[in-house]
């Protein structure tokens, strides 16, 4: 981004295992932001177009090969980025979105083994200079997230993984936000309500 930082918006991501409570808590940062006066545009991954809400339904409920698995995630990033994102920031827009690249290098790569170069090369092509400006991730042991997920609904077929997934996938958000420098913010969602608010105003202040 090489436009002056006064006029720029912001790019804010939220991550997390499925039952993480992440979705919770994404339309009260929505609610915090325009009540400081930012426009907002709140998205999610995969998906945030019409062409990307066709290629969320093929990953999240057909079976295919890991790679095939990763690279409809970045073709459907690469569109959501030229589409959504950029030209939202662009305009001095914040925009909010449900998932991330963090959440291919945890899913893909943490959660089914994928070598982590090839997802280090996608990164570089798809959006090679573009990175949030901050990431939200909701952490909670492997039991509570199990136990939130709504048994009222059918299950995608990542929430249907066993718990060993589960416990790569949140290892390898947990090590991203290790070597992330300030990027990456984890939130204890297994707080109250209250109490996560509280988290998300002060990872937020620096705008704000």
């Amino acid at each position: 981004m090489n436009q002056n930082d006064a006029t720029r918006g912001r790019f804010i991501t939220f991550e997390g295992i499925d039952g993480a409570g992440k979705s919770t808590h994404i339309g009260y940062v929505t609610s915090l932001l325009k009540g400081a006066g930012k426009r907002v545009v709140s998205t999610r991954e995969p998906g945030g177009t019409p062409l990307g809400e066709k290629l969320r339904d093929l990953v999240l409920h057909e079976k295919m090969h890991l790679e095939t698995e990763a690279l409809i995630m970045f073709a459907s990033r690469r569109e959501h980025v030229a589409q959504v994102v950029e030209p939202a920031i662009a305009r001095g827009d914040w925009v909010l979105s449900d998932r991330f690249t963090d959440a291919s290098f945890a899913y893909q790569g943490g959660g089914r083994g994928l070598d982590r170069a090839k997802l280090d090369a996608l990164e570089q092509w798809v959006h090679p200079h573009l990175q949030p400006d901050l990431t939200l991730l909701f952490d909670v042991p492997l039991d509570v997230a199990k136990a939130r997920l709504s048994a009222s609904r059918t299950l995608d077929k990542f929430e249907m993984e066993q718990a060993d997934f589960f416990a790569r996938v949140r290892g390898e958000y947990l090590r991203r936000a290790a070597e992330s420098q300030g990027r990456i913010v984890v939130i204890d969602s297994t707080k109250t309500i209250d109490e996560v608010r509280a988290a998300l105003q002060a990872a937020l202040e620096t705008w704000l």
